[in-house]
């Protein structure tokens, strides 16, 4: 199947995508992102969207430079941040005539057959009814026991209990590369991976930005994920969200990780 034919969606977008480093929110890049995901959606896509940002959104508007390091200070700042998230999210999606639904999870909710189809039979709903469902992790109340961890690993559940064509996670760079390009300038892009090996998980190097908690290892657990399942995923930079137009048109964007076809 090719990605211009791709009808479901989910993209995932990171904290570093919506936040400036100073913490506070990124109000020009989640303007233009809803612009490309509605006007997505009018295309006649499904569009499925998993945002992180609430706890770097929430310390941004507390006062605070980084992330707490205690879960009581990680918590309100979730409960702070994703009543920002949402209302940023409706405002912009409205404007395009779209209806967001917000969806928070924690691990037991999808761990627990029950409630993972519970959580299936409202996204399937959701979509059917033309609602643009927005997911985050439920930060306030999970703890270590409970959570699925970071976005990267949820956007992938997502995909799976939706049954997604693909998985877009916009992160803060291009895709994967043969070494770190932060450090390395000869590190080359790496455009295609067909399947996750060893050597490739390899390449992952250790957690990203200072105010979320994904990096590339969590980005190939994702990957061998949703492959897995028949779904394809594309890492981009989030910088750029104009891009998922050419992703959508199955034009050569970021790392894309090919399916497993049964």
């Amino acid at each position: 199947m090719k990605l211009t034919e791709k009808k479901r969606i989910v993209v995932k977008v990171g904290t570093s995508t919506l936040t400036h480093d100073t913490g506070k929110t990124n109000i020009a890049r989640m303007a233009k992102l809803v612009s490309v995901l509605a006007d997505l959606k009018n295309a006649g896509h499904q569009v499925v969207l998993v945002s992180s940002g609430a706890v770097g959104i929430g310390a941004g508007k507390l006062g605070m430079h980084e992330r707490p390091d205690h879960t009581s200070g990680l918590q309100a700042c979730a409960a702070v941040g994703q009543c920002e998230l949402m209302f940023l999210y409706d405002k912009f999606f409205g404007e395009y005539d779209h209806t967001v639904a917000q969806v928070l999870l924690t691990g037991e909710d999808v761990d627990h057959p029950e409630r993972r189809e519970n959580f299936e039979n409202t996204m399937e709903r959701l979509l059917e009814l033309g609602a643009l469902p927005v997911i985050n992790e439920n930060d306030t109340i999970a703890t270590a026991e409970i959570k699925v961890g970071d976005n990267d690993t949820l956007g992938a559940i997502v995909a799976c209990c939706t049954k997604a064509d693909l998985l877009v996670l916009l992160s803060d760079i291009e895709g994967l590369y043969t070494a770190d390009p932060r450090k390395d300038p000869d590190a080359k892009l790496i455009p295609t991976v067909e399947e996750v090996t060893p050597e490739i998980e390899a390449l992952a190097g250790g957690v990203g930005s200072s105010l979320g908690t994904g990096g590339m290892a969590t980005k190939l657990r994702a990957a061998k994920m949703v492959t897995a399942q028949g779904c394809d995923m594309v890492i981009t930079n989030g910088e750029h969200p104009e891009r998922l137009y050419d992703i959508a048109e199955g034009k050569d964007v970021g790392t894309r990780f090919v399916a497993h076809k049964a």
